[in-house]
C-alpha cells in the first residue's frame, strides 16, 4: 500500500509538520509520495531528499531559513528570496525533482491564469521558491513561462495531485483558528484575515484525507515567530503521538 501526506503552507507553523512526520515515523509509516504548499514544500523537499525532521529543525534554527530574505523596495514585492534560494542550493545542490528520494508535488499559482499550478519535475528551488511568494511581500517568480505565487492562495493543503497516488493519505495542517484572537494590531488582523480565507480551500481538502492532522495549539503562535521552533516542533510531534495510534496506520503501512 502506498502511503502519501500533503503538507500545508504556514509559515512558521509549518516547522510543526516536522514533528508530525517524526511521530509518523515512530508509528513505523514510510512514505512514497509528499506533496507541500509554502513552507511545506520547504519540508516537503528537504525531507525528500533524505534528511530527517531533526535535521531539518537544525537547518531551519542555525540558518533561520523563513529569515533568509533581504529587502527588495520594488513594485512587485518588499523583500527578496535570494537568501532563501541560497539555504535550499547549499543542502539541495542538484537542485533537481529527480535526485529525491521520496516523489514531491509542490503547489504554487499562476497570477496570470487564476489557477494552481503543480510542480514535480525539472528545477526544484524555483518551484519552492514560487510556492513560498507571499503576495505583495515578495515579488512574484517567473518559471516554466509562468508568473507564480504563494501556493496557499487556492490550494494550501495540495492533496489533489497526489491522491491518486496513494492508497493511503495524511494531510498535515498547521493553521487553526483559535477562539481568542486579540486585535491588537494591522499586522494581526491582516495575518488572521489570510489565514480565514486560505482555510476555505483546505476544507475541501481535509475531506479526502484518510487521516487529518492539525495540532490546535499552534493558533496561539504568528506565522513569523521563527525563535519559537523548537516549540513549534514539539507541538507537532506531541500532538501527533498524543492523539494517534500505530495501530491507525499499521495496516496501511504492512500492506
Amino acid at each position: 500500500m502506498k502511503i502519501g501526506i500533503a503538507l500545508s503552507g504556514g509559515g512558521a507553523r509549518g516547522i510543526a509538520h516536522l514533528g508530525v512526520l517524526k511521530a509518523l515515523e515512530e508509528f513505523g509509516l514510510k512514505f512514497s509520495v509528499i506533496s507541500g504548499t509554502s513552507a511545506g514544500s520547504i519540508v516537503g523537499a528537504l525531507y525528500s531528499y533524505g534528511y530527517k525532521p531533526e535535521e531539518i529543525l537544525s537547518i531551519i534554527q542555525k540558518v533561520s531559513v523563513f529569515k533568509s530574505v533581504k529587502p527588495a523596495w520594488t513594485w512587485m514585492g518588499l523583500l527578496s528570496m535570494d537568501g532563501l534560494k541560497d539555504v535550499l542550493l547549499k543542502h539541495m545542490p542538484e537542485n533537481d525533482f529527480k535526485r529525491l528520494k521520496i516523489p514531491l508535488t509542490i503547489a504554487a499559482t499562476d497570477i496570470k491564469k487564476g489557477e494552481t499550478v503543480y510542480l514535480s519535475e525539472g528545477e526544484l528551488i524555483p518551484g519552492i521558491m514560487a510556492s513560498c511568494c507571499v503576495p505583495a511581500i515578495f515579488p512574484p517568480v517567473n518559471f516554466q513561462e509562468k508568473v507564480l505565487v504563494d501556493g496557499g492562495v487556492l490550494d494550501n493543503l495540495p492533496v489533489k495531485p497526489i491522491r491518486e497516488q496513494c492508497d493511503f493519505l495524511i494531510g498535515s495542517h498547521c493553521n487553526p483558528i483559535g477562539a481568542d484572537f486579540d486585535a491588537k494590531n494591522l499586522r494581526t488582523i491582516i495575518e488572521r484575515s489570510l489565514l480565514m480565507a486560505i482555510n476555505g480551500n483546505t476544507a475541501r481538502s481535509r475531506e479526502t484525507c484518510n487521516v487529518f492532522i492539525e495540532p490546535l495549539a499552534l493558533h496561539q503562535f504568528s506565522g513569523f515567530e521563527i525563535t519559537k521552533a523548537q516549540e513549534i516542533f514539539d507541538i507537532g510531534y506531541q500532538f501527533t503521538k498524543n492523539n494517534f495510534k500505530a495501530e491507525q496506520f499499521q495496516k496501511a503501512s504492512a500492506a
